[in-house]
Parts: structure tokens; C-alpha cells; sequence
């Protein structure tokens, strides 16, 4: 297993392009949530690792920022082309720590290697304008400049996928960049910075500090050298770091929480929506941001779509992300459980039935039943609150208005799912639906051609698209005058 994964598991911190240990020597250890064994330790940094971090990626920017848009793009190629080169050895590395499928993690590498290829590509394309100018003698340019030092703050959900969509637009813009991984999967961030080297990037424009949160984000949010801060994660930490950032207004991104509605109509084909509803709601176990969180299903065909999706659900073969087959893994830690536990045993003691699952898996340990709920409520926390696990509430709908007005009940609005084959109806639905991502007869929408992120409480700022690079830039405007024309 190790020797495949062992060149890119690194267990210090890249700080100035040297690998090192946290300056007390303390240590994080980091288990496989499939079998809860040790699979090696990270360091347990603070304020003063990060804040040399800071400072080595503030000298490098400097001579980072002066290379052409083509260089930049030349080194986003190479290390695209090194992450497909290592696609198995990474994604063995994601599993080990994560979870999550083989097979899954396969994909998300494949992905992180697609985001760097797009921004490589976007490198290129930051343009600027002339804009005609009202004076004779005078000329009026608008240029794009990279913004500085970023700091990226990422989620142990999608370690390494969530990581390129910052770092690479970061590096294609000509900013440096100090990286704060999740400590239940770092060896996925880590592994980036190996990466980066490989590819020739110089030393310091890639730093990678690991552990505690709340001393590395605070030097993150409070040192004036740090000029954009872009994270995701819960909207309850989003929401205490902008506050942090407001004291040397940073730039922010922020992408959030989500309580994504999946909206099946009469008319829908049902057995598409099945489909996609097993996409939206069991991919990653159910931890993503994006996952169907409220299934509505008009009554015309709700009882056969919960008989459709409980039989489709009950087919999946949950075990080891390692182990060949598996298509769900365990959810993360403990806590993860109990909260889904929490969900099952409101929904229950408020009338819903539970028609699938419902329990933890006899593997025992963090896994758990794909769960198909029915009679689910506006009462129950499932309307209000994110799941972030395998189980799928289904609530009965009659009209059109009514189903739009429960999945917009909601403080959340990342992404939304509704099925249908009514072309009106699909056009009322998508423009009444108060999300940043729609998807109309699809259940995964993720691409790196577009732009990825919420409204309200989910968040601010795009992730992939053109948009994506956007938030790495600053625009500048110049008066160019005394021409003598």
C-alpha cells in the first residue's frame, strides 16, 4: 500500500520550500476512518510557522508576480500533467485518509488535474481594456494584477479537489499562497506541495502548514501581509473569519454550507430522477456540500419514487474505500454518526417512517445504511439544518408554488436539483429557485468550465468558470496623460 503512496505522503510542513516540523515538535496523528487505524502523524503548527509561511510566500511574490502569463501557464501544465502521471497513487493516499471510495477518489484527483489544466489555460485570458477616453491627451487603461499572498483554508470532504480551485487560479493570477489542509486528511494538501516542486514552481510560492485551526487562521486573518483569504468549509466558521479578515480587509471567498433542495415533479421521468437522486444524495456519503439534503416529490408519483429510490439505495455495497466494489464509505468520525443519528431519531419521533436503513452498518465503526426516509416534515431538522450523510428525507408536494416556496425556505442557497419534462415549468422552477447552481434533469452538475458557488448564507465568490480567477486579481485603472496629442 505505502509504497505507492510513500514519495507523496509527506509528514512536515512546506514552509520557503523546506520541509519542516512544527517548532515544538508536537504532533497530529491522522487515522483511516475505514478501519480507524494510524496512518502517520502531521505537524502540529501555530502562529509562528504560519506567519514564516506568510512571510517566505510574500518574498517569493515578488519575483512570482514579474514571470509571464506563459510561464505560469507552461508550470499549471507540468503539474497537471504530474498529477495524471500519479492519479492512482494519489487517489490511494485520498482514500487512506478520507474514506471515500477508490473509485471516488480516482475521479476527484482526475478533477484537481482538470482545474489546473482550465486555469492554465485562463493564465492567459486576464484581460484588461482600453476604454476611450473623454480628453484629447489622455488615454485610459484598465489592468488586472495579481491581489498577493493568498491564504486557502480547505475541508476534509474533497481534500484535494477543494484545494485546486484555489491554488490554481491563485498561481495562474501570479499569487503565492499559504495552504491550511483539514487535519483529518492533510497528506491530500501535503501531497500538493510535492507536487508543486516536482513541477518546478519556486521555492515559496506553495506553502503548506498543518495544525491547530484556530492559531493558524487567526494569524491567517489578522496578518496585514495576507491580502485574500478563501475557504470552505461550514458557514458558521465562514461567517467568524470574515470577521477576522474585516480588520485588514482582506479580500474574501467564502464557499458554505448547503441544504440543496431535489425537487421531483409528476411529469419528471422517474426513472432519471432515480438516478440522479442516488448521485446527489449518496456520492462521498453523502459529505458533500452539494448533496440533495430535501427530496420533494410531487404526489402524483411519490410513493413510487420512494419505493424506487429505497430499492436503488438498499444495492449499494458499503465497505472499505480500498477494498474493489465498495461505492460508499465510512462517514469521517464518530461525531458524523451521532449527528446522523440525531436526524433519524427526530424524523421518527415526528412521524416519518423510516422505509431503507436507518442505522449504523453492521461493519460497525463510522459506517452507516444508505437511508431512505418517508413522511418527512417542515418541522423535522432536516429543513433547516445540512445532513452531511447517507440519508435521503423525502416530503410530499401538490403544487408547483408550494415546492418552490419549501426548497427557498431556507437561510442556504448553493445548489439546487428539480426534475421535470415540462420546458415552461423547467424555466419558472430555475429562475424561482434562489441558489447559485441549478440543475435541471441532472444530478451532478460539477464542472470546471463552470462557475461554482452559492448565495446567502452559502457563501460569496465563484470557484471554476472564467469567474474563477476573478477574486485572485486586483483592478487597476490608469490615466495616462501629458501625450501631447
Amino acid at each position: 500500500m505505502l509504497q505507492k503512496t510513500s514519495h507523496y505522503m509527506r509528514q512536515a510542513n512546506l514552509i520557503g520550500g523546506e520541509w519542516v516540523q512544527a517548532d515544538s515538535g508536537a504532533t497530529i496523528n491522522v487515522t483511516n476512518p475505514a478501519t480507524t487505524l494510524l496512518i502517520g502523524t502531521v505537524p502540529k503548527s501555530g502562529q509562528s510557522e504560519t506567519r514564516r509561511a506568510i512571510e517566505a510566500a510574500e518574498a517569493a511574490f515578488h519575483g512570482w508576480k514579474k514571470t509571464s502569463a506563459f510561464e505560469r501557464s507552461k508550470l499549471l501544465r507540468k503539474l497537471h500533467d504530474s498529477i495524471m502521471d500519479n492519479q492512482d497513487a494519489l487517489a490511494e493516499l485520498l482514500t487512506m485518509e478520507q474514506g471515500k471510495s477508490l473509485a471516488e477518489a480516482k475521479g476527484e484527483v482526475g478533477l484537481s488535474a482538470a482545474y489546473v489544466l482550465w486555469f492554465a489555460e485562463e493564465a492567459r485570458r486576464t484581460y484588461g481594456d482600453v476604454v476611450p477616453s473623454p480628453w484629447v491627451d489622455r488615454r485610459i487603461l484598465v489592468t488586472k494584477e495579481p491581489v498577493g499572498v493568498v491564504a486557502a483554508v480547505t475541508p476534509w470532504n474533497f481534500p484535494s479537489a477543494m484545494l485546486s480551485r484555489k491554488i490554481a487560479p491563485a498561481l495562474a493570477a501570479g499569487c503565492t499562497a499559504v495552504i491550511k489542509p483539514a487535519s483529518q486528511t492533510p497528506y491530500s494538501g501535503l501531497a500538493w506541495g510535492a507536487l508543486c516542486e516536482e513541477a518546478g514552481f519556486p521555492k515559496g510560492v506553495v506553502n503548506i502548514v498543518t495544525g491547530s485551526a484556530a492559531e493558524i487562521g487567526d494569524e491567517l486573518c489578522s496578518n496585514p501581509l495576507v491580502r485574500k483569504l478563501t475557504f470552505t468549509g461550514s458557514t458558521e466558521v465562514g461567517k467568524i473569519l470574515m470577521a477576522k479578515c474585516a480588520g485588514t480587509v482582506k479580500k474574501v471567498s467564502m464557499e458554505l454550507g448547503g441544504n440543496a433542495p431535489f425537487i421531483v415533479f409528476d411529469d419528471a421521468d422517474l426513472d432519471r430522477a432515480v438516478e440522479g437522486a442516488m448521485i446527489a444524495k449518496y456520492r462521498n456519503s453523502g459529505q458533500t456540500c452539494v448533496c440533495a439534503n430535501r427530496f420533494f416529490v410531487q404526489a402524483g408519483i411519490y410513493a413510487a419514487f420512494v419505493e424506487k429510490l429505497a430499492v436503488a439505495s438498499e444495492k449499494l455495497k458499503v465497505g472499505p474505500g480500498l477494498e474493489a466494489g465498495t461505492q460508499q464509505g465510512p462517514l469521517i468520525d464518530e461525531n458524523a454518526v451521532k449527528k446522523v443519528e440525531q436526524f433519524v431519531r427526530d424524523a421518527t419521533s415526528k412521524g416519518a417512517k423510516v422505509v431503507s436503513g436507518g442505522k449504523r452498518h453492521p461493519l460497525g465503526g463510522t459506517f452507516f445504511q444508505p437511508t431512505v426516509i418517508a413522511a418527512a416534515t417542515p418541522d423535522m431538522m432536516f429543513m433547516k439544518e445540512e445532513i452531511f450523510g447517507p440519508v435521503a428525507p423525502v416530503f410530499k408536494f401538490d403544487t408547483e408554488e408550494e415546492a418552490v416556496r419549501l426548497a427557498n425556505e431556507t437561510e442556504f442557497g448553493l445548489a439546487a436539483y428539480f426534475y421535470s419534462s415540462n420546458l415552461g415549468r423547467a424555466v419558472r422552477v430555475m429562475e424561482g429557485l434562489k441558489y447559485g447552481m441549478v440543475a435541471v434533469n441532472e444530478g451532478l452538475m460539477t464542472t470546471v468550465e463552470a462557475p461554482f458557488g452559492g448565495v446567502k448564507e452559502s457563501g460569496l465568490g465563484r470557484e471554476g468558470g472564467h469567474q474563477g480567477i476573478e477574486d485572485y486579481l486586483d483592478t487597476k485603472y490608469v490615466c495616462l496623460g501629458g501625450l501631447g496629442i
